[in-house]
């Protein structure tokens, strides 16, 4: 297995996390915690927390490489978020949490780096997302019906991640679509909504995905389509004649 590396670091950003429209978190001095490229998490020093609404639970967690982690609800007026903010107890081979406390992403409304909403969990600084125009031919054909056919893709190369070929919604055939109640947040692109594809009288659901109004880091995402290849072996996607290695 391999070696655990944790990051512990500053992080320049100005982040606020609001409640019932009442500020529980004002930091300018936070810290990032990266367990993983998955796990990632502020710190704020107690100063810039509302520790007059928070708590002490009965609830804690110990784990053998994390130590132990207490709990704390908070509680504002009538509204108490149970086990929402946590602390560590030192432990050797880890970093040093002392006077910092992680507030769980769902126990706020709204949080904020500097002037624009943030979603489902920090953005890690490792990771990148870059998308490029391209003008390779990319086909999309499910269960040999061709869906999509473009020479305008935007590819979008993401860390650890396969290469996303979004499409623009002209080259997609879009009576094949039926748009889903589906939806899904990513912090580096914004809210996704998502269609079923229908073939040969079977429906594949969610296998489309697009982001109506991407984050403005992500802004070339805008009137584009991506398929989710994975979810079935009868989606196939070519990119100049030869079938994408992702999607077998």
């Amino acid at each position: 297995m391999a070696k655990q590396v944790w990051k512990f670091e500053p992080t320049q950003r100005w982040i606020r996390g609001i409640l019932n429209g009442e500020t529980i978190i004002d930091s300018k001095h936070a810290m990032i915690m990266i367990e993983s490229p998955g796990e990632v998490d502020y710190y704020f020093p107690f100063k810039d927390v509302r520790m007059d609404l928070l708590e002490e639970s009965d609830y804690t967690e110990t784990s053998g490489y994390r130590g132990t982690r207490k709990f704390w609800n908070l509680r504002l007026g009538d509204r108490v978020v149970e086990n929402a903010a946590w602390t560590y107890e030192p432990k050797d081979k880890r970093p040093d949490f002392g006077g910092y406390l992680a507030l769980s992403w769902k126990a706020m409304d709204h949080w904020y780096e500097e002037e624009e909403a943030i979603f489902l969990h920090p953005r890690n600084p490792y990771h990148r997302i870059d998308t490029i125009k391209s003008s390779r031919h990319v086909e999309v054909y499910v269960d040999g019906a061709k869906i999509a056919d473009t020479t305008n893709p935007y590819l979008l190369y993401e860390t650890s991640l396969p290469t996303r070929y979004y499409i623009p919604a002209v080259d997609v055939k879009l009576e094949y679509l039926t748009p889903t109640d589906t939806q899904s947040v990513c912090p580096y692109k914004g809210f996704a909504s998502y269609y079923d594809v229908t073939v040969n009288g079977e429906t594949y659901k969610d296998i489309i995905w697009t982001y109506p109004e991407p984050i403005p880091e992500a802004p070339k995402l805008k009137g584009t389509m991506a398929f989710w290849s994975e979810k079935d072996k009868r989606i196939q996607i070519f990119i100049d004649g030869e079938e994408s290695k992702k999607s077998r």
